[in-house]
């Protein structure tokens, strides 16, 4: 049912992956491998400077196909800012998704930023390079998350 996920269920689908860690953020920042692959949406207004909003996660999706498809299949529940051209990931409104969908996308970025070695522990491993090829060798370099800070 839509409308009933939030921050603390993305908290949990997130650090329940292997080798998750959450970063320090004002919101959620997930990355595997030093690799992010969901948070919080670094929103940022003019003349209020930025804003993390938490009901907004940045999702990881390994490609602009995968993009595209998500954001015109279901805009009600994805979409996208300039800041965001060119990089593989979709602003999730996470009132209008449901937690399955939700497990299964921030499940799938895992995969796609996750070291190789770690899919040989994870029940699913082969299951999102299959779906979204190889990630770590797409030719794209890390995607940072704009919301955390650096210690």
């Amino acid at each position: 049912m839509a409308g009933v996920v939030d921050a603390d269920d993305v908290r949990r689908i997130a650090s329940s992956l292997p080798h998750a860690v959450e970063i320090e953020s004002d919101g959620f920042d997930f990355r595997v491998g030093n690799r992010g692959f969901v948070w919080s949406y670094p929103e940022y207004v003019r003349g209020r400077g930025r804003t993390i909003r938490t009901d907004i996660a940045v999702l990881y999706v390994g490609d602009e196909a995968e993009k595209q498809a998500l954001l015109l299949s279901e805009p009600e529940v994805f979409f996208t800012s300039p800041a965001y051209d060119w990089l593989p990931l979709v602003l999730v409104r996470l009132a209008a998704i449901d937690l399955d969908r939700l497990t299964e996308l921030i499940t799938d970025a895992w995969h796609m930023r996750a070291p190789a070695e770690l899919h040989l522990r994870h029940p699913m491993a082969e299951r999102g390079r299959a779906d979204h090829g190889d990630a770590e060798n797409s030719g794209r370099g890390d995607v940072g998350s704009a919301g955390s800070r650096s210690s």
